[in-house]
């Protein structure tokens, strides 16, 4: 009889357990597979046809191993080394290489390279160059299941040095208190990029921090493939009836560099052979070929079955032609489309003049403050869309720190109104997740100051996920933003500006209640990510009509909140309820023109008021250097110079941090130099 454990001749110590024979050669196989198709690519590099390789040689067995232990529809977001998990989940290799090659064929149409995609067809879920981004969307994916009250888990990777980034904490912190079902797999091979583990990290291993974020900790030998597939498996099957996260640190090395441009002479001699002799490909090899599961007749066979696979797959990949750029593709793919629903209503009679006409002018409005319209639409948005999670801190039963989802608990569910921990990277991270099956998500950020904590998962990883791979980012993410109430330099910014030069995100700030619902429900309608700036000072401060039923504002459509002849003011927000106070005073005849859309701005709007009256004055609360001012401004002077009476003046606030004490910050605000400067250009 066969022992189930042997170490016949080989430096790792293979326990089969009850593993079949044909699952432990399909497991040689998929073994294999990474390795010679690594061994291909190195020749490759060699000869230009590859731009850049991250090896994962000697490492093999974690994708592998942890890949074929899941159900084929359980999610997997790798890293650069886990080039098993494309193969373990039969990715065409013709289009893989492609991929490398950037070419169209391939994943991302030339846009990305590497492992930097993702594909659903094979719930992949691909890395941005940040690593510790995506150990959060695992988590959101795993939320979505949990929702869905389905039996599943979902697997990602961090390497032993991109777990020193805050997005590690946050992601394992929060899986932990919502016991999301995420296996945490960390491949410790000893080295961030040259980095050694003890310039890292003080600790000895990475099953101390499991306890710590209060769940299960386990270590696998990295380099035994049956080692890493039976305890995968075996948590996976547990995790599916009981959900929870688990922490799997897989000790391993890397054999060859970070990529191979940096080499490893940095490692020692004596290590590089100590786990030359731990090879993952070559033991497990060995160790099939003396338990007889293996014939050399059997091995050379799959060997050259594969490697006709690779030059059949090289073939593919070099016919296909390079992308051929086409500006109008480019820049639409930034966005996934907008297919609206069949009730979707824009309601406009109630609103600033010339916006949409409406398909309801009948329907019925009352006078509600602008934060009661916020949340009339949030409640009608979760009432439409039963896929739609809000989170953020002190949301659930506290009703959020401007009390704007009071109520919803009652309403909708712990489930559905989820507190979070103090963690902005790792939430926005989860609305990502979220929205890879197909759901939708608002992150209330506490302040838009507080934004700055997740600003890595808004610009890098929901911008540019469509125009990647195809996967929209269903996200609304609602701050809280601007001064006048005497609360300093952090609870008081107005940060709008920071995010209108990122592609790939839509930008609203409303300035009456009318529009607060409406472009709210807007955002929540829009597939893509959408930051939601509400003022403060509006809140409780202003009322208007605004209509009963669900109805959208159009994002990237202007209207004007007062029209005149003398001049126009360009503005959003508060600027506008300022604009039309000082016009008021000062008994001037004025466009005001609320962009209430700042990406896309509505530049036919623009070119029709500078057409109109040919002095302009563009007016916000931001800062003056870098605000969005500065951009419309010389829009207008490269497309509307002709129509100019006078120089474009813009008008904000001053070029400081904001301050704490009123006089301090009524001189940092912009009212009185709008006043000084409406004069002026009526004098021009």
């Amino acid at each position: 009889m066969t022992p189930t454990t042997s170490t016949t001749a080989t430096a790792l110590a293979f326990d089969r357990q009850d593993l079949p024979n044909e699952t432990l050669l399909h497991l040689y196989q998929h073994l294999l597979r990474p390795r010679l198709i690594e061994e291909k690519m190195l020749i490759l590099l060699r000869q230009g046809k590859v731009s850049k390789w991250f090896s994962g040689i000697g490492q093999e067995a974690i994708s592998v191993g942890s890949t074929l232990a899941l159900d084929a529809d359980e999610y997997i977001l790798p890293l650069h080394r886990n080039l098993g998990v494309f193969t373990g989940r039969e990715v065409p290799l013709g289009r893989l290489f492609a991929q490398w090659q950037g070419k169209r064929l391939g994943f991302t149409k030339g846009r990305d390279r590497s492992f930097h995609f993702g594909t659903n067809e094979y719930h992949i879920v691909g890395m941005i160059s940040h690593l510790g981004p995506q150990l959060a969307v695992a988590g959101g994916i795993a939320l979505a299941d949990l929702l869905d009250k389905k039996p599943k888990v979902t697997v990602t990777y961090s390497g032993d040095g991109g777990a020193s980034e805050g997005d590690f904490h946050e992601a394992l912190n929060v899986a932990a208190v919502w016991q999301l079902p995420v296996i945490f797999i960390i491949e410790n091979n000893g080295y961030g990029l040259s980095t050694p583990s003890n310039e890292q990290f003080r600790f000895k291993s990475f099953v101390d921090k499991g306890p710590a974020y209060g769940m299960e900790a386990v270590q696998v030998d990295g380099n035994n493939i049956l080692e890493v597939y039976t305890t995968i498996k075996r948590l996976a099957e547990d995790m599916r009836e009981n959900p929870r996260p688990v922490l799997v640190e897989a000790l391993t090395f890397r054999m060859r560099g970070h990529e191979e441009a940096s080499g490893t002479k940095y490692v020692p001699q004596s290590l590089m052979e100590e786990w030359a002799a731990k090879d993952p490909v070559e033991n497990y090899e060995k160790w099939l070929l003396a338990e007889g599961i293996l014939t050399e007749t059997a091995k050379h066979g799959i060997r050259e079955k594969i490697k006709a696979a690779i030059e059949a797959g090289l073939q593919e990949a070099d016919a296909a032609p390079m992308p051929t750029a086409d500006i109008a593709e480019e820049i639409a793919d930034m966005y996934a489309p907008l297919v609206l629903g069949a009730q979707s209503l824009v309601l406009g009679s109630d609103g600033p003049k010339n916006q949409a006409p409406s398909t309801n002018n009948q329907a019925p409005t009352r006078e509600i403050r602008f934060i009661d319209a916020i949340q009339e639409g949030l409640k009608q948005s979760m009432e439409r869309y039963p896929e739609l999670v809000l989170m953020g801190q002190d949301i659930a039963d506290y009703g959020g720190v401007f009390k704007i989802t009071e109520g919803c608990v009652a309403e909708f569910g712990k489930a559905r109104v989820r507190n979070t921990p103090l963690c902005e990277s790792a939430i926005v991270g989860i609305g990502l997740g979220l929205s890879i099956k197909r759901k939708k998500a608002m992150v209330e950020m506490q302040f838009a100051d507080f934004v700055t904590c997740g600003f890595n998962q808004i610009v890098n990883n929901l911008a540019k996920s469509h125009y990647r791979w195809g996967q929209n980012a269903d996200v609304v993410v609602r701050m809280p933003t601007g001064a006048g109430s005497a609360a300093g330099p952090f609870h008081s910014q107005s940060n709008e500006a920071w995010f209108t030069h990122v592609p790939g995100l839509k930008v609203v700030y409303p300035s009456n209640p009318h529009d607060a619902k409406g472009l709210l429900c807007a955002a929540f309608e829009d597939p893509n990510p959408v930051l939601y700036f509400e003022h403060k000072m509006l809140y409780r401060s202003l009322s208007g009509p605004v209509p009963e039923a669900y109805y959208t504002t159009p994002i990237g459509q202007a209207a004007l909140a007062a029209e005149g002849d003398e001049l126009s003011i360009i503005t959003y927000g508060m600027g506008v309820r300022w604009a039309l106070q000082v016009c008021q005073d000062l008994g001037v005849s004025a466009d005001i023109l609320d962009l209430r859309t700042l990406l896309p701005w509505d530049e036919e709007a623009v070119r029709r008021t500078v057409a109109k009256n040919g002095r302009v004055i563009i007016l916000h609360e931001d800062t003056m250097t870098g605000g969005i001012g500065g951009e419309i401004a010389a829009w207008i002077g490269e497309h509307c110079f002709e129509h100019l009476d006078a120089p474009v003046r813009r008008v904000a606030s001053l070029d400081t941090a904001i301050p704490f004490a009123p006089p301090l910050e009524a001189a940092f605000l912009p009212q009185q130099r709008l006043r000084e400067q409406v004069q002026a250009l009526r004098s021009y």
